[in-house]
């Protein structure tokens, strides 16, 4: 009796213990399958989402000072914004149908540079390259900063098997790489926002960041004497189960599944806690950039506007949405709303301006980071030219760039000078009569004092990279391992790839390529991931034979 008590006691235990292994082994499963949304768990367990609370922005003077006064100047960036999502030449999302009459303006009753271009076909690159004047591979800002989750959940996201693999690199985790929040520009590299400092200027920072989230990297820490920031590469514009919102998920992109699993619509004010924006994001950076403006009228200010829109996650407040029925899409209806809410709330920042009487006498400078997004399912958002937001195609990285300042430049006045991202920071810098460091090689130059000097531009992301010289603009790539040459002059939408008829071109770009490379610096964290993006047409359609890609490294 004793034993049969002692092996009903074993069988007992050997299948508690074997319940316990299914378990951990369900449990594994679960965390395999759910560990990308660590990254925003544990933000929420550092420092949760608190209550709204409003802004109260450091007033200046009560009276402006008498004498000559430096113009103010006001930069507004958007987010993955396609060229062709502006209205101005006849373009516009879903064939025209949204239209941006206050984006338009800022063209017409300026200066629009018809060769604008940005510094890296993705955000965090480009972003640095404006703050900085330099190419950002200089200080090693190669690639966008993001997890390394993040990195590997684009590994494991793609859902088409014709597609060619998606590659992560688990070989280049080491120990020396940063922690995701030390990936940013470096503290030592000096800030537009630094130089404007030192010319007087109160520097206030809206928006978007992404440029590194420890407390040395942060916009308060960079320059700028106050800043209400998404700190990293996005948020929610609004709560997802909000009333007035109107959602559009992108099922087949692993991105967007990152984004919505992760982000949170918060802010954070000079690096405090966290906090809920009132409302959606993009009226929410508008509003605070119209008090902005009334608490500094009375000294000079430079204002960063970094909106986050129209970047995904696709949301729209309802009315943005209803005002939109012509459009049958969902998710082009939600794009076109967050494009026409975005004019919207441009058009306030100027009125805010021209209530101040202070229209005049301000520089405001409008550009995107980077092109449009293969990945929403959107066709033509950079047309005519082809490729996307990751690409060095035109499609990819020119960009729109339009600068207003009615006591300096004429209206309807436009340049076809080779310029863009790298210009600003010496731009700004001239306008405001701030000094340029004079410690480092600054690419920037100052394009309102004259056209652009350079002999050539150049991008680079891992291997794949490219130049732009005169009209020649040569890609180089390792996957595919291709050269592709452009004549822009006569092919401005790089249609004829003109390798094979000019070698000899190809070896003098390629020359330039090599010498410009041979000054960067090491990249301060790795490109983890490398995956196909095909350059005419969105992630939507189904992979053929025979469609053109270049693999994007991040």
């Amino acid at each position: 009796m004793r034993s049969e008590q002692i092996g009903g006691a074993m069988k007992k235990r050997w299948m508690a213990l074997g319940a316990l292994v299914v378990l951990a082994g369900a449990g594994y499963a679960l965390f395999q399958t759910q560990k990308y949304r660590l990254p925003g768990l544990i933000q929420d367990w550092r420092s949760p989402v608190q209550d709204n609370r409003p802004i109260a922005w450091v007033p200046g003077p009560a009276a402006a000072a008498s004498g000559d006064r430096p113009p103010n100047i006001i930069l507004i960036v958007a987010d993955d914004l396609g060229i062709n999502d502006i209205s101005l030449n006849g373009g516009g999302v879903a064939g025209g149908l949204v239209k941006t009459p206050n984006i338009d303006a800022l063209a017409t009753a300026g200066l629009n540079f018809t060769t604008a271009y940005a510094a890296n076909a993705t955000c965090s690159p480009s972003r640095a390259a404006m703050m900085t004047g330099r190419y950002p591979t200089r200080f090693g800002f190669e690639f966008t900063a993001v997890p390394v989750a993040f990195a590997e959940n684009l590994a494991h996201g793609g859902d088409d098997p014709a597609a060619p693999p998606a590659i992560f690199h688990r070989e280049l985790i080491t120990d020396d790489i940063p922690a995701y929040p030390d990936m940013g520009v470096p503290a030592g590299e000096v800030t537009i926002a630094e130089a404007l400092k030192g010319a007087g200027y109160r520097t206030l920072h809206i928006g978007k960041w992404h440029l590194g989230e420890s407390e040395a990297l942060q916009p308060h820490a960079q320059g700028f004497d106050e800043s209400l920031a998404i700190l990293g590469g996005g948020a929610m514009f609004m709560d997802a189960k909000d009333p007035n919102v109107v959602n559009a998920k992108l099922p087949w992109d692993a991105i967007d599944r990152f984004i919505w699993a992760n982000l949170r619509h918060a802010v954070t004010y000079n690096g405090g806690a966290r906090f809920r924006p009132s409302g959606h994001m993009t009226d929410y950076f508008a509003d605070e950039a119209v008090k902005a403006i009334h608490a500094n009228r009375n000294r000079p200010f430079f204002i960063y506007l970094a909106f986050n829109a129209p970047h995904t996650p696709l949301q729209a407040t309802r009315a943005d949405y209803d005002a939109l029925p012509q459009i049958a899409d969902p998710k082009t209806r939600v794009y076109g709303a967050m494009i026409a809410q975005l004019d919207r709330g441009i058009g306030r920042v100027m009125a805010k301006l021209k209530a101040e009487a202070l229209d005049e006498n301000t520089l405001v400078i409008f550009t995107s980071d980077n092109g449009g997004a293969w990945y929403n399912g959107i066709a033509g958002l950079n047309a005519p030219y082809r490729g996307w937001k990751a690409t060095f195609f035109e499609g990819g990285i020119r960009t729109p760039l339009f600068m207003r300042w009615p006591a300096k430049i004429p209206a309807g006045s436009q340049r076809p000078d080779m310029t863009g991202h790298l210009d600003l920071f010496a731009t700004i810098a001239g306008a405001a009569r701030a000094k340029l460091p004079a410690d480092r090689i600054i690419d920037s130059e100052d394009v309102l004092a004259g056209p652009a000097k350079r002999p050539a531009l150049f991008w680079r992301s891992g291997a794949y990279r490219a130049v732009r010289a005169g009209d020649w603009k040569l890609q180089v790539t390792e996957r595919p391992k291709q050269s592709r040459l452009y004549n822009l002059a006569a092919d401005p939408t790089e249609q004829r790839d003109v390798s094979a008829a000019e070698p000899g071109k190809v070896a003098e770009l390629r020359r330039m390529l090599a010498r410009q490379n041979q000054g960067m610096a090491k990249p301060i964290w790795p490109g983890l991931f490398e995956g196909p993006v095909r350059v005419d047409v969105p992630l939507t359609t189904k992979w053929e034979d025979g469609q053109e890609y270049v693999y994007w490294t991040n």
